[in-house]
């Protein structure tokens, strides 16, 4: 369970934790200040759960507009949606508002790899250079191939995993 903590802009007010986005609204709706006034903004801050949904939160920039949207991707999206959308708006240069229907349709080719020549390894498994012969297996420079990849490819820790990525 992901839990939050909304911290009143007003120095005079007390915040209060949430998990869930009605305990949000009825919390918000009784925070008053030392004079007895509302407090109508606050700072939402991430204090429990998941890394991978703190790094979602950073990538958010979860605020009381968007908590309610946070909230229900939090439960609702798998992992690997919410790794998209961590690339596609941390790294990427996408905005919230241009993938956060749809964070897995921003085009990213992913790979769960340790290193560029772990990736340079894999590509020349699967056969992206073509048919290699086994008497020449031995001499492909893989530390090359991975310099040429850094070109196009990028690599990022989410949630202590190690990812190799570009953008379209």
């Amino acid at each position: 369970m992901t839990r939050l903590y909304a911290q009143p802009y007003d120095n005079s007010a007390t915040g209060f934790y949430f998990e869930d986005y009605e305990e949000y609204q009825k919390q918000a709706a009784v925070a008053a200040n030392e004079y007895g006034d509302r407090v109508e903004e606050f700072e939402i801050q991430f204090i429990d759960g998941s890394i991978m949904d703190f790094e979602l939160s950073n990538a958010w920039s979860v605020n009381q507009a968007n908590v309610y949207m946070f909230l229900n991707a939090v439960d609702a999206w798998e992992d690997s949606r919410k790794i998209n959308y961590i690339i596609a708006v941390g790294e990427c240069g996408y905005s919230h508002e241009q993938i956060a229907d749809d964070p897995e349709g921003v085009e990213i080719d992913l790979y769960h790899v340790d290193s560029l020549k772990q990736l340079a390894e894999q590509f020349v498994d699967d056969g992206l250079f073509g048919e290699i012969p086994s008497s020449l297996q031995f001499y492909i420079d893989y530390e090359a191939i991975s310099r040429d990849l850094g070109v196009d490819y990028t690599q990022t820790i989410i949630a202590g995993e190690h990812y190799a990525y570009r953008c379209w």
